[in-house]
């Protein structure tokens, strides 16, 4: 599983990677790796119902005899059998969830962190957030107006680009690439002063449960 690579050891690689990052510039860089972003418990009834329509669907049409009483505990247990089964899975829940309901959640998400983290309350408006967030195979991107408006637009949305691309398929050694090309553009044109104090921890917030 994906999850499991974002481990112990791709989170200090990534540490060193923001320190090696903010060496070179004035931003200050938070990294955020999340499993979800949004409860989908409506996607795991919709698939255990699912399972328990088809369950019906073969009683009904059964040519084998079966007790009548058991028709509803077996519908039953077939719709909770069907909900743990999309709980353990990411594939099912993005299956059996809107596209636009996962994009608008990481994007929530990764706006609430950006204020909850005080990213939004460095001295010179520095910061920056990546966001990640597996489940969902979505990555948001967001800078203070200091960054925004030191970078050229069409630079920016070229390595805006890239970085959402890796969200797609999130591993650590891309996400870690992305971040290192991501980290030369921001020291091309916010290069460090040496007058930036470190305002926010290198150590990036892994949230995988």
């Amino acid at each position: 599983m994906t999850r499991s690579r974002f481990d112990n050891a791709a989170c200090d690689t990534l540490a060193d990677c923001i320190k090696k990052v903010e060496e070179t510039t004035d931003a200050e860089l938070v990294i955020v790796v999340r499993g979800r972003s949004a409860n989908y418990a409506h996607a795991d009834y919709l698939f255990g119902f699912s399972v328990a329509l088809v369950v019906l669907v073969f009683l009904i049409f059964s040519p084998f005899p079966f007790p009548e009483f058991l028709v509803p505990i077996d519908i039953a247990v077939a719709f909770v059998v069907g909900s743990i089964i999309s709980w353990k899975s990411n594939f099912l829940r993005r299956l059996f969830s809107r596209e636009k309901f996962r994009n608008q959640a990481v994007r929530t998400a990764a706006a609430a962190m950006f204020y909850e983290a005080g990213i939004a309350n460095t001295n010179a408006e520095m910061g920056v957030i990546i966001y990640l967030s597996l489940l969902e195979r979505r990555l948001e991107l967001i800078a203070d107006r200091g960054i925004l408006k030191k970078v050229p637009s069409q630079e920016w949305n070229r390595h805006l680009f890239e970085l959402h691309e890796v969200g797609t398929k999130p591993e650590p050694a891309s996400f870690q690439s992305a971040i290192e090309q991501f980290g030369n553009l921001l020291a091309e044109h916010v290069p460090a002063t040496g007058e930036n104090p470190n305002e926010l921890p290198d150590r990036p917030r892994f949230e995988l449960k």
